[in-house]
């Protein structure tokens, strides 16, 4: 496929510890909630599904951000349980109460039952990848993405998110041949399933692994890290005579900051509870950092919210070398005033500029 020529590749260098004029953000969920024409366009759909599996309108809302803001990325609108759901559990958004499965992998019968699905079931997200690298007309990069093989158990285990994961984790301790089983099933998935948006456009992919911090220490390890390890030495790495860079985000992952920069990954995603400078000391530099305001910081005057953007510049240290993607701890609240996003950007653009230049 032939897609036009990248105009802004700030993103990509940075992840790659190239030199760059500036720090460049983007948002985890920028396309979502705390927009009105998000929220106009998923009435339309119906549903949160029917928006997921729409490629013209996952690539609507992809782009709404970019119309907003001046972000340096654009990450796939979708949601991390459709490899599960193309598995046959039965996804659904509940509103108010977010995902559930139909069908939950409870018993020893269930887990025997699983397996990698037909990536063709999958086809409405690399369609959707190709025509948002489209429409971006180079502007900036298009980030894939996929949840870690844990994460997704979790929910598969659960059937829906939980405050103390007390399935998966009583699995996990009486049966951990069953929870390898599921792991080894997602990760031969999730491989595919990232390769597929590569090779459908996704110039960067991202694996959350959103509950990893959840584990005991040697849990993360066992039943987490060495499987985003076999995701992450299994992708494609160059495309369109680029490199394609992989971020590993671990909610809580800090304290395994250095078994994490040591399993392949270009990029590795830290949240708020995190020193950028610290950490970088503990790797030595070893992968770019990714991150990492507290998201609630965006619920602060303008000057607050300018303030705590430059703190986070100065913490992961000069600008210049690249090796810093300015983003938030988390998720963006639904209740985020746009405004202070505008705010936010424009910060850390015109701070970054100002730290390099100096």
């Amino acid at each position: 496929m032939n897609f036009p020529t990248l105009k802004n590749d700030i993103f990509l260098r940075a992840l790659l510890r190239q030199p760059v004029p500036y720090t460049p953000i983007w948002m985890m969920r920028q396309a979502g909630r705390y927009l009105p024409e998000y929220n106009e366009t998923r009435a339309r759909a119906g549903s949160f599904m029917a928006l997921a599996q729409n490629r013209e309108y996952a690539c609507e809302v992809t782009l709404q951000p970019l119309h907003r803001f001046e972000l340096d990325a654009a990450i796939l609108f979708s949601d991390i349980l459709t490899v599960p759901h193309a598995m046959g559990l039965g996804l659904d958004f509940v509103a108010g109460e977010g995902p559930r499965f139909a069908s939950p992998v409870r018993t020893e019968d269930d887990v025997r039952k699983l397996a990698v699905p037909d990536m063709g079931r999958l086809e409405y997200v690399f369609d959707a990848v190709t025509l948002i690298r489209r429409e971006l007309d180079g502007r900036v990069p298009l980030i894939g993405f996929a949840g870690s093989p844990w994460t997704i158990g979790c929910y598969m285990v659960e059937g829906q998110g939980s405050d103390d994961y007390r399935l998966i984790k009583s699995m996990l301790y009486s049966r951990p041949d069953l929870v390898h089983r599921i792991l080894q099933v997602n990760t031969e998935a999730t491989v595919q399933y990232l390769n597929a948006q590569i090779q459908a456009g996704a110039q960067a992919v991202m694996i959350f692994d959103s509950w990893g911090g959840v584990l005991a220490d040697g849990a993360f390890q066992e039943f987490s890290l060495a499987y985003t390890r076999q995701v992450v030495q299994g992708l494609v790495r160059e495309r369109e005579g680029r490199q394609v860079p992989a971020i590993v985000f671990t909610k809580g992952g800090a304290l395994w900051a250095e078994e994490i920069a040591g399993i392949g990954c270009d990029a590795m995603g830290l949240d708020w509870t995190a020193s950028l400078g610290g950490v970088r000391k503990r790797i030595n530099d070893s992968v770019a950092l990714q991150g990492n305001l507290d998201p609630m910081v965006l619920f602060a005057p303008e000057a607050a919210i300018r303030a705590q953007a430059r703190k986070v510049i100065d913490d992961f240290g000069p600008v210049g070398g690249g090796g810093h993607v300015f983003n938030l701890g988390h998720g963006i609240s639904r209740f985020t005033p746009p405004d202070s996003v505008i705010a936010l950007v424009d910060e850390v653009h015109t701070y970054s500029r100002r730290m390099h230049a100096e």
